[in-house]
């Protein structure tokens, strides 16, 4: 009698439940790490934005929207080309800046619950603040970074 070489169907359908197994367990913890990842970045850009308000306000004596700290016509750029009203980087969506001569309020909320769970705001008093959600704090409210969520 010939014998047959290979696995059984039994044993190829164990292999995949276990497969299928460490796929459940990883996916969950790689998406997780994506949005501490974009969160992360978005703290980090939002402190740039803070460090460009802070230049150009000792300059210019005035806080400025992006256009403006992109493209001093007088002076050098505290932005690179790539910001503007309502752009989108790391999964966080960048609205438009509400400055006048004494306060600027610079938000970034998630695009979706898959990028991000908090959205941030910075203002003028270098504090930056998070809200559970897909919003933007309100200037001056939500949570300080650093801090335990008072909810």
């Amino acid at each position: 009698m010939k014998k047959n070489k290979g696995f059984t169907l039994i044993e190829l359908m164990i292999v995949v439940a276990i497969i299928a197994i460490i796929a459940a367990i990883a996916i969950p913890n790689l998406l997780r790490s994506r949005v501490q990842s974009n969160e992360s970045a978005t703290i980090g850009n939002l402190k740039t934005i803070l460090g460009a308000q802070v230049s150009y306000q000792a300059r210019e004596n005035t806080y400025g929207a992006y256009a403006d700290l992109i493209d001093d016509t007088d002076g050098p750029s505290y932005l690179d080309d790539s910001w503007e009203d309502g752009v989108a980087k790391s999964g966080f969506t960048y609205a438009a800046m509400t400055v006048d001569t004494t306060t600027f309020y610079a938000p970034a909320a998630p695009e979706s619950t898959s990028s991000g769970t908090r959205g941030f705001a910075v203002d003028e008093t270098g504090v930056i603040r998070w809200e559970a959600g897909e919003d933007a704090p309100a200037k001056g409210e939500g949570t300080v970074l650093g801090q335990a969520d008072a909810a």
